[in-house]
C-alpha cells in the first residue's frame, strides 16, 4: 500500500523585531530610553554609510495631544531635531523629530482636542516603509505571508501583525512619506535598519533587509 505524501509549504514570514544601525549605540540607548521606546527596539553599530532619506519613519500613536507633547518634548530634551512642530492637521495633532542616530520618528494622534491628561502610553508603533511601488511591493510581502488590514490601491498598505512584535508594519510611496515628514526624498546608501523575520532572511523590492530573528 502506498504512503500518503505531503508537500511541504513554506511558513508565512511576520515582523518579530525591528533592530536600528547607529553610529554609537549607547549614545542611542541613552537617547531612546530617554524617549520612552527603548523596549520596542534593538540596536547595533552601523555597517555601511548613509545620506540623506533612509526611506522610512517610525510612528507612534498616542492618546491624545498631551501624551503627544509628553514624547515629543521628551525626545527634543534628549537631543533631538524638531522636523515639523506640534499642530492640529486635517488627521488630527502631531510632529516630527530626527533622532540624533538620524532615524526619523512621528508622533500623532486622531484627537485634535486635549481630553485628558498625558497618559505616556504607546497605543501603536507603526513602521511605516517608503517604496517605489505600493501595489509591487505589497504583492511582494503578501506572498511571504504576510496579510493586508488596510490598503488603499497604489497609496498605502498597513500590514496585520501576526507574532508578538509591538510594531505594525505600513507601505506607503516614498515620495509621498518624503513629503509628509518634511524632508527632501533624496538618499543614499543603507537604511540603517533591518527587519527581524520570522522565517528567511531575505531583501524587498527597494532594499530594506530582513534577517531570520533568533528565536
Amino acid at each position: 500500500m502506498a504512503m500518503a505524501t505531503t508537500t511541504p509549504t513554506t511558513a508565512p514570514t511576520s515582523l518579530a523585531s525591528v533592530t536600528l544601525e547607529v553610529d554609537d549605540v549607547e549614545a542611542a540607548r541613552h537617547f531612546y530610553t530617554a524617549f520612552g521606546v527603548d523596549t520596542h527596539i534593538h540596536l547595533r553599530p552601523s555597517q555601511t554609510p548613509s545620506t540623506g532619506f533612509r526611506g522610512f519613519t517610525l510612528g507612534l500613536t498616542v492618546a491624545n495631544p498631551a501624551t503627544v507633547d509628553g514624547f515629543f518634548g521628551a525626545a527634543v530634551d534628549a537631543g533631538a531635531t524638531v522636523l515639523k512642530p506640534t499642530a492640529k492637521s486635517l488627521w488630527g495633532y502631531g510632529g516630527v523629530v530626527q533622532a540624533p542616530d538620524g532615524t526619523i520618528w512621528k508622533i500623532a494622534t486622531s484627537e485634535k482636542k486635549d481630553t485628558g491628561p498625558d497618559t505616556n502610553r504607546i497605543d501603536d508603533l507603526i513602521l511605516l516603509l517608503g517604496v517605489e511601488a505600493v501595489k509591487a511591493t505589497r504583492q511582494f510581502y503578501v506572498e511571504r505571508g504576510l496579510t493586508v488590514a488596510k490598503s488603499f490601491g497604489a497609496k498605502y498598505t498597513e500590514f496585520a501583525p501576526t507574532h508578538s512584535s509591538p510594531v505594525k508594519l505600513a507601505l506607503y510611496k516614498r515620495s509621498a512619506l518624503a513629503k509628509d515628514l518634511g524632508v527632501p526624498v533624496e538618499g543614499t546608501g543603507s537604511h540603517r535598519i533591518v527587519l527581524g523575520s520570522t522565517t528567511a532572511t531575505f531583501t524587498d523590492p527597494d532594499g530594506f533587509t530582513w534577517e531570520a530573528a533568533a528565536a
